[in-house]
């Protein structure tokens, strides 16, 4: 444990009895790995496409001024297609009932949760709250209003970006996006 490491207050609830507490899997890991507190004899079975808050047996407290990030494990979502679905989800440091891990099931095939198995990865982390101040302006910058991609679309001589591009991308019924077909496909002879 580093010097300057965040010190956590970790209860163990009555479905967590016997299961390790988290922890870090490698000398310099950022997260702490969270486990399954499903009963013994029973699984979980995630549908494709379906998704379950999985219990984790844990309550903690965590001091003022920090957060817990529940964050997907990358083998699960690069084996299975298996992922935090709030990724990441945000536990405060008031918060004092039980950590919940929402996972859902993106792969074809169903996925099997037994007890004690590591379902995510919980990274500590120090927050700091705003103060808000309403105002009518805000200052210049030479990125001005550009938003979602602009930053990595090549700039044309007029310095607005590829219009084109940025257009070819539409929204689908669900929030989901794709790319639309080029007005400048060419038919096909």
């Amino acid at each position: 444990m580093s010097k300057g490491a965040i010190k956590i207050k970790l209860r163990r609830l009555p479905h967590g009895a016997g299961l390790p507490i988290p922890a870090y899997q490698s000398q310099d890991a950022a997260g702490l790995d969270l486990l399954a507190a499903i009963p013994a004899n029973e699984a979980r079975t995630l549908a494709a496409g379906a998704y379950a808050v999985i219990p984790s047996g844990l309550s903690m407290e965590l001091p003022r001024g920090t957060e817990a990030q529940v964050r997907p494990r990358s083998g699960l979502a690069a084996n299975f297609g298996v992922t935090v679905l709030n990724s990441p989800g945000t536990i405060d440091a008031d918060y004092r009932g039980e950590i919940g891990v929402v996972l859902i099931n993106h792969g074809k095939d169903p996925f099997v949760i037994r007890r004690g198995d590591r379902i995510a990865q919980m990274v500590i982390s120090t927050v700091a709250q705003a103060r808000i101040t309403e105002t009518k302006t805000l200052s210049a910058t030479k990125r001005g209003t550009s938003g979602f991609g602009s930053t990595g679309v090549k700039q044309n001589d007029a310095g607005t970006g590829d219009r084109k591009r940025r257009k070819s991308i539409v929204s689908k019924p669900g929030g989901t996006k794709t790319s639309a077909p080029s007005r400048a496909t060419p038919k096909a002879r």
